[in-house]
């Protein structure tokens, strides 16, 4: 017997694939526009390095059809402060402007993704860095997921 839970799903699933959607990495998908084709601005930094990297997972590595312009703003706040007046935990806000332009020039995707991250203090010297070093090799990979969700999300419209 069919519940009306599993009735309803079925029908939602009918629904999505009647309206002509598909995946973006699929066979036909809009993400094939992207994959392999997308070479990011030269690292100078460390956080660049990461940021690159995981465009690289995501993209497939550098390709020569866009150039993805970016700039990465990290502002550290501090979180906990004891009565001491000692900060043991910090936050990291980053934001990302980014541009993918074609090889004339044109902008065709532009925006802006900002996360967040934090780490402790409480240990080392060396801890407390290798902390912030992970936590920003952290934000970086995070932002630059955002960004590849948002030229996904833009893709459909780039030329085929």
């Amino acid at each position: 017997m069919w519940s009306p839970d599993r009735r309803t799903a079925l029908l939602g699933l009918l629904a999505v694939a009647g309206c002509g959607l598909t995946p973006v990495y699929g066979p036909n998908g809009a993400g094939q526009r992207l994959f392999g084709k997308v070479r990011p601005r030269d690292p100078q930094t460390y956080q660049d390095f990461a940021f690159n990297r995981r465009l690289g997972e995501r993209l497939g590595g550098e390709g020569t059809d866009y150039d993805l312009d970016y700039r990465i703003t990290v502002g550290v706040v501090p979180q906990a402060i004891t009565t001491d007046e000692v900060t043991n935990r910090y936050s990291l806000n980053g934001t990302v402007d980014f541009a993918l332009t074609d090889r004339a020039g044109g902008v065709l995707v532009q925006g802006r993704v900002s996360n967040f991250t934090s780490y402790s203090t409480t240990g080392t010297t060396i801890a407390t860095l290798a902390a912030e070093g992970d936590a920003r090799s952290r934000l970086a990979e995070m932002l630059a997921d955002q960004v590849v969700t948002r030229l996904l999300a833009a893709s459909a419209q780039l030329p085929g």
